[in-house]
């Protein structure tokens, strides 16, 4: 059965770049070495860090994530609630919340369809 999205499970995902999530030096590194407003560097920075960590989640958890992705994009979400839960290694404010998100997606299909060849 189909999970209804859900906005909360997408802090859950970003919890990657969580002040709160302190287990390597190295990724906060990487972290603040991007320009989270530049949506190439973005979409480096999940590539490095998001595609493992999304790689190991089961098939029916990825597309949750995607679903609920699309479904809040589609809406007009602006994601405030999910940002202003988390405190980030980000050196910068994200600028354009819903541009950060689309980047997001856009990645976690690629992975989908990396992970289905």
């Amino acid at each position: 059965m189909k999970r209804l999205p859900k906005l909360s499970i997408l802090r859950g995902l970003l919890f990657l770049f969580d002040i709160d999530n302190v287990d390597s030096d190295e990724r906060e590194r990487i972290i603040v070495s991007k320009n989270v407003n530049d949506e190439i560097e973005l979409a480096e920075l999940f590539d490095i860090l998001m595609k493992p960590e999304f790689a190991s989640y089961s098939d029916s958890d990825r597309q949750w994530y995607i679903d609920t992705l699309i479904h809040y994009l589609e809406v007009d979400e602006n994601f405030d609630s999910v940002f202003d839960k988390i405190t980030t290694y980000f050196d910068d404010e994200v600028e354009d919340r819903r541009r950060f998100m689309r980047v997001l997606l856009e990645c976690l299909l690629r992975y989908q369809v990396d992970d289905n060849k």
